[in-house]
């Protein structure tokens, strides 16, 4: 009963949710273009800090090996 009962609410709430987002899509761009310019702040961030770390690895390991 409760695996059953779990694909009915989730069936439901999938429904329901792409009735919204056909509803409110023009909102729903408008949030993505809110968003994305601070996502990719971030991910550029955490990628140059990454790369930054694995720059000084290798140093350091350059420098052990001689």
């Amino acid at each position: 009963m409760g695996k059953i009962l779990s694909l009915l609410i989730g069936g439901i709430v999938t429904l329901l949710g792409a009735i919204l987002l056909i509803a409110w899509w023009y909102e729903f761009l408008f949030m993505v273009r809110s968003v994305l310019p601070v996502v990719l702040i971030l991910g550029g961030g955490i990628a140059i800090s990454a790369g930054i770390s694995e720059f000084k690895d290798v140093l350091k390991t350059s420098k052990k090996n001689k």
